[in-house]
């Protein structure tokens, strides 16, 4: 199976999806324990709930799972959030820190790792988003994700259900930050949040370089906008995701038609 599927548009903007894979190789997935082989920390279903929402999208998907190697992970090891609990580039625990593996890989294994599956998902992304912004003069690189909203090894009480992140306003433009914001703040019946526990990963961190036309920033759903359940078998929820589709839309839509008057801002 290749790393990563892309699918490109003639849209401004780029849909990241590095965390909705599940292929683990047959020879990783035999050391993974009982509970990593349920691959639970999945984004489930985030490509079946973003898809056909804004024609002309670029789209960037690792098929990989996140316990082979995360691909929204600094490939040098450093930690997102030090000082926090979190995962790592590739992840010794789950979201509950419990062990997933039976056999922990050694560094050689995560840079073998890395050479196969992370870089070949980073090179597809930044040469779309290359392409997208020699095309366009900007590129939006929207990066979608989601997660339980009750993990108290990595947050306290119950997620809100947009967490927005562009790393405290520094990896986009403010008015793509304000119009996400607004968008959210406004949906009926859901919470939102603006860097919160999730400034952005290290995708939104690398990319988002507006000073050089490349915009970038991260929504982290909850599962409980879309999910059945948040846990085995993750269901896809046709009813809430209808009801969040159309907010997910306009967003996108909305991030589309900024970019125009963004060219000059770079």
């Amino acid at each position: 199976m290749t790393p990563v599927e892309v699918h490109q548009g003639d849209s401004p903007v780029v849909l990241g999806l590095p965390h909705t894979g599940t292929y683990v190789p047959p020879d990783i997935f035999a050391r993974l324990n009982a509970r990593g082989q349920t691959l639970e920390d999945t984004d489930w279903h985030i490509h079946q709930l973003y898809d056909g929402l804004l024609p002309g999208a670029t789209t960037v998907r690792a098929t990989f799972h996140r316990y082979v190697i995360d691909a929204n992970r600094d490939p040098e090891g450093n930690s997102l959030y030090p000082g926090q609990n979190t995962t790592g580039l590739v992840p010794l625990t789950n979201f509950d820190g419990d062990d997933i593996w039976t056999q922990t890989p050694d560094d050689a294994e995560v840079a073998t790792r890395r050479a196969a599956f992370h870089a070949p998902y980073h090179a597809a992304l930044a040469a779309e988003l290359d392409r997208v912004r020699a095309r366009h003069g900007v590129a939006i690189l929207y990066d979608c994700h989601s997660i339980r909203s009750q993990i108290p090894f990595l947050f306290e009480g119950t997620l809100p259900d947009f967490n927005i992140g562009t790393n405290m306003g520094t990896t986009c433009a403010p008015e793509i930050e304000t119009a996400v914001h607004d968008i959210c703040a406004e949906a009926r019946g859901y919470r939102s949040v603006l860097n919160g526990r999730f400034k952005g990963g290290w995708t939104t961190r690398h990319y988002g370089r507006p000073a050089e036309g490349l915009h970038a920033i991260q929504m982290e759903l909850a599962q409980s906008t879309h999910l059945q359940t948040q846990s085995p078998p993750f269901a896809y929820d046709t009813a809430r995701a209808g009801a969040l589709r159309p907010i997910l839309a306009r967003l996108l839509t909305t991030l589309a038609d900024l970019a125009p008057t963004l060219r000059g801002l770079s």
